[in-house]
Formats: C-alpha cells, structure tokens, sequence
C-alpha cells in the first residue's frame, strides 16, 4: 500500500551502496577527453553498445586535435552502430575544434566550460567533472528522474531543480556515486514500466511502493 511520506535521501543513499558496492560510471575511459567523447556518444543508446565502438574511436583519435583534423565520413562510419552517427560525429569535431581553440586542448573541469563544447550540456558536464576530475556532482538523467519522484525526494520537473533538491539532501562527497547507484536501481528493478517493488530494498520507506517488503521477506 503506498504512503504519502517521503523517503530520506540519505537513507535511500546507504541502502544502494550496499545494495550496489561497486556502482561505477559504466562507460569505458582512461582520461576526460576519452569521457567526454563516451559521454556524447551515449545519448540514445546504452554504456555497453558504446564501449564496444570506442577502442576504435580512442585508436584513431587520441588527441583533440585529431578530432578537430578528423574526416566526417571516417567518424560517422567507425560510431554508425549507435545511430544519429551525423549529429554525432558533427558534435565530436566540433568539440575537438573547440578544446584546441579555447582550452589549449585539453578537457576543462568547469561546467560553464565544459557546456561550450558541441553537444555537451549540464548533464553531460557532470558526469565528466564527477568521473573524470572526482569533482562531485547529482547527473540527473531519466532513472534520476523517475526514482527521485517515486520517493518523493523532488516534485520538480526540470533537471536542474531535481539536482538541486538532491544537492540538498545527499552530501557533496556522495552525490557522484549517488548517482551511479540510483541509475542502476532505476535499469535493474525501479524501472519505468512494472517496478519490481517486491524485490525493491527500498521498498518500506518508499510512498510509491506497490509491494512493501516486510522482515518476513528476508
């Protein structure tokens, strides 16, 4: 039976981290620019058919110049399996073209930095600030989202007002693994169509719940 009290956010945050001890970002990299071009690439698809097309993409491009230099035709056809590969390949030229104009070629770490660069938006920024730099930082995607209403930690529609209610819940140290713990929750139980609320370790102090687990259940 669902409740009307909100879940505590630091509670929800325990719980994941011991549901989930090794919740990492799952998009393969080594350095920032290796993040941020994984990171573009993610959109509508997922970490996994990514990495399997960016050891390729890492071989031939290892710097930002060589994105900046680099073929359209060449960059479309190594990405095409994830789809929108001409947006796509258009958004990495034109970062490298960016980082080597305005960042001597490196990745910056500074959100009003990192949104300067095609394709990349707030989200995007903080997932490589929080990777990439250990810079803390909520990314506020689809499960963030869903799992931040159905616990009644945010009633806000917009990504920024959901990041900053959590921002006020969840300390700075926490807020990147934070993240990675409730986007795996949200693909592997809380998901957007039939929630396994029975097998949901959140599920006592969460108002959305359709199933409660008891002590019985453990």
């Amino acid at each position: 039976m669902a409740r009307n009290t909100a879940a505590d956010a630091q509670e929800v945050n325990a719980r994941l981290a011991e549901e989930y001890p090794d919740a990492r970002c799952e998009l393969d990299f080594e350095n920032p620019l290796q993040l941020t071009v994984a990171t573009l690439l993610s959109a509508q698809t997922t970490d996994e058919r990514v990495n399997q097309v960016t050891p390729e993409l890492f071989r031939r491009y290892p710097t930002a110049a060589d994105y900046a230099q680099a073929r359209r035709g060449d960059v479309e056809e190594i990405i095409r399996p994830l789809g929108f590969q001409r947006s796509k390949a258009g958004h990495l030229i034109g970062m490298g073209e960016t980082l080597v104009a305005q960042f001597g070629g490196e990745v910056p770490c500074a959100v009003e930095d990192l949104t300067q660069l095609p394709g990349v938006g707030r989200k995007t920024a903080l997932v490589v600030r929080g990777n990439a730099f250990d810079l803390p930082g909520i990314t506020v995607d689809t499960h963030v989202t869903r799992l931040s209403h159905r616990l009644g930690l945010s009633d806000a529609s917009t990504p920024l007002a959901i990041e900053r209610d959590l921002n006020a819940q969840i300390p700075e140290a926490e807020r990147t693994l934070f993240s990675h713990r409730v986007i795996l929750h949200g693909r592997r139980v809380c998901t957007a169509r039939s929630p396994r609320c029975g097998e949901c370790v959140l599920a006592d102090i969460c108002p959305s719940s359709t199933n409660p687990r008891t002590d019985a259940d453990e």
